[in-house]
């Protein structure tokens, strides 16, 4: 009996849907070997783990570090990385996943830990994502920047051909481990570099945390964020990032407030990869942005000047010499591509709240480099 079958509407439907789960944990602790925080997520004793290290906090805690591993009879192979933007290349990537390949880790049991900035979690979570198309990794964030914004999401990357992370994938960690006694390290300068992302998020989300930093973020600057206000901030700003991440942690809708910043920020960032910090890019964008909301008939004058005097009180740079509207246009444009065919650029209406715009043109980029360049002439 011959059976006719067409092949042409014959069709197979998979569907799958991933859980996600990972802790943000705060701990103080973590270089006690009594405290088995670092070996979260996998096997704790007669295993191995593959550390990566930034530079600094390896020179500071080294033996700390090959101790803790030691005394809880775990081999460890610990990796110094440098950080920078610079740095965040595909030639990275590869020697790192050459020297995890040659140590080497089991598939699901010994989890691969981050500890450093945002470069250098992106970085070792996009290695991680790929060895052995996927193998658990733990991030420990020693930045401002990493504590509340690179550290605590899923995705990963590197910067390729002048563009900034446009090689990279989705992966959740196993748990991230909040230190902030790694800020009290750290330059001044690599403070107000995560106090951009803060920032950021306050204008777009937060009419409260923008309160906050007007009231006590200069002296939360000083502090290191180690005082009760900082903390405070710290905290609202994590679960601000949270609030927008969770439910869409692999951006099926690309309307995404935190984008904000975002916009103009990544081609400013990589015309100068040697000298301009990504929280500073970003804190230059936020700015650019509020003017041009206030031009797009959004923002009230009142309001872009109170989110500008935040900037310039905090120290944040608020102009840079790449700001030209054949630039920022050129930005937009591929921004546009990142996110399916439509501008969808997050601007303030008014402090703390966000809409979307699809429709800003080339006049209105000009006009607001203006108001930005003028702005520095006169307040330097």
């Amino acid at each position: 009996m011959m059976i006719n079958l067409d092949l042409s509407k014959v069709r197979w439907s998979v569907k799958h849907q991933k859980e996600i789960n990972y802790d943000i944990i705060v701990d103080e602790n973590i270089f006690d070997p009594q405290n088995k925080i670092m070996l979260i997520g996998g096997r704790k004793k007669n295993s191995r783990r593959f550390v990566v290290v930034d530079e600094f906090i390896y020179q500071l805690n080294y033996e700390k570090l090959k101790s803790y591993f030691d005394e809880n009879h775990v081999k460890s192979k610990i990796v110094s990385f440098q950080s920078g933007e610079k740095n965040k290349t595909v030639e990275n990537f590869i020697r790192l996943f050459k020297e995890l390949d040659e140590f080497p880790i089991d598939r699901r049991g010994e989890p691969v830990i981050a500890i450093g900035g945002g470069v250098v979690t992106d970085i070792v979570g996009f290695v991680a994502s790929c060895y052995r198309r996927g193998v658990p990794h733990v991030k420990i964030p020693t930045t401002l920047m990493g504590y509340v914004d690179a550290a605590v999401g899923i995705k990963t990357g590197v910067n390729f051909n002048e563009h900034k992370n446009r090689m990279g994938s989705f992966e959740p960690p196993k748990a991230v481990i909040l230190n902030k006694l790694f800020l009290k390290t750290l330059p001044t300068r690599h403070i107000l570099n995560g106090l951009g992302e803060i920032v950021k998020l306050a204008v777009i989300k937060d009419l409260t945390l923008f309160e906050y930093l007007e009231q006590d973020g200069a002296e939360c600057i000083e502090s290191k964020f180690q005082n009760q206000s900082g903390q405070e901030i710290l905290d609202l700003s994590i679960a601000g990032m949270l609030e927008e991440l969770q439910p869409n942690l692999y951006e099926s809708s690309l309307e995404r407030s935190v984008d904000f910043g975002h916009t103009f920020s990544p081609i400013l960032e990589m015309q100068d990869v040697n000298n301009l910090l990504h929280g500073e890019a970003v804190a230059i964008d936020v700015a650019f942005s509020v003017v041009l909301a206030n031009i797009h008939s959004l923002l009230s004058r009142s309001e872009q000047e109170r989110v500008l005097d935040l900037i310039r009180k905090l120290g944040l740079p608020y102009y840079h010499q790449s700001l030209k509207p054949e630039l920022l246009w050129e930005s937009l444009i591929e921004r546009t591509h990142h996110r399916d065919g439509l501008q969808r650029v997050p601007l303030p209406p008014a402090i703390g709240k966000c809409i979307f715009v699809n429709d800003i043109k080339y006049e209105e980029i000009v006009q607001a480099c203006n108001v930005l360049e003028n702005l520095y002439s006169q307040h330097g």
